[in-house]
């Protein structure tokens, strides 16, 4: 039986990728963008209006692919944005803004699509979450904040929702040529005082999404690991998953002289 596959935030990037892959490899992909009338089609994706920060349109959107395909069998919550700044600078509607989206988005699409997924006893949801999910990075401690919630909210879902057949997995990508790290928002507040630090770090930044993995690397894990034995988390390049394991077993001294070494800030 063909799988339905829906994704969120399909338009570029990762999302865009994993659509064509999955549609690629005969899964039937219904693809989430804000307006479908400025996209470029994909080949095999069918659009839906989808912005996650509105509920009523989740709803119908959700609604829209039940009607359409009888089910959903995997969620792809992939939308998301990001924001580079001091903590301080950051302002509550800056704040309230990347979480409604990257946390608050996730969670109105997980319950729109868990009562269609109880009824038919299966499912799963892929989160795309980040390195930074479990290693924050100076001046992006909004963007890594949303990640780490989105890994808590991910398990505690995992283990409420396995007994009705439906299980919620994590991918963890590090840094990505994408435009969303290309062309991350800044705060806009200035505080003199972060201003050599943030420059070093936003530099620092740029050169490892220069050389970041591309999106159709990470799609193809995503199809893999969607289509392999189940794991709650998957890094989804070869750099991030050494960071995972630095993470895990290195001293965590070493590991915050890496990270401070990495963005240019002094020790």
């Amino acid at each position: 039986m063909t799988k339905t596959v829906l994704i969120t935030g399909v338009s570029s990037g990762i999302g865009e990728a994993t659509a064509i892959a999955l549609a690629q490899a005969g899964y039937r992909v219904f693809g989430g963008v804000r307006t479908p009338a400025k996209v470029d089609l994909l080949p095999g994706v069918e659009f839906v209006e989808l912005d996650v920060r509105n509920d009523e349109q989740v709803r119908q959107a959700v609604g829209q692919v039940f009607e359409k395909a009888g089910r959903i069998d995997i969620v792809i919550n992939n939308a998301g944005v990001s924001l580079i700044g001091p903590v301080e600078a950051a302002s509550d509607t800056e704040a309230q803004a990347l979480f409604d989206t990257n946390l608050f988005g996730v969670l109105r699409v997980m319950r729109a699509v868990l009562p269609g997924m109880r009824r038919q006893k299966s499912g799963l949801i892929v989160n795309i979450s980040s390195v930074l999910g479990f290693l924050p990075a100076p001046f992006m401690g909004l963007y890594a904040s949303s990640k780490h919630a989105l890994e808590g909210l991910s398990e505690s879902l995992d283990h409420e929702v396995r007994g009705f057949g439906i299980r919620v997995m994590l991918v963890e990508p590090g840094f990505t040529s994408t435009r969303l790290d290309s062309n991350a928002t800044r705060v806009e507040t200035i505080i003199p005082d972060y201003i050599a630090a943030l420059t070093q770090a936003t530099v620092a930044l740029q050169k490892q999404v220069s050389a970041g993995t591309r999106p159709t690397a990470v799609a193809d894990r995503i199809l893999s690991a969607i289509g392999g034995k189940y794991r709650m988390r998957h890094t989804a390049d070869r750099s991030a998953k050494l960071l995972s394991i630095l993470r895990r077993f290195a001293p965590a001294a070493s590991v915050d002289k890496g990270v401070r070494s990495t963005f240019g800030l002094k020790s």
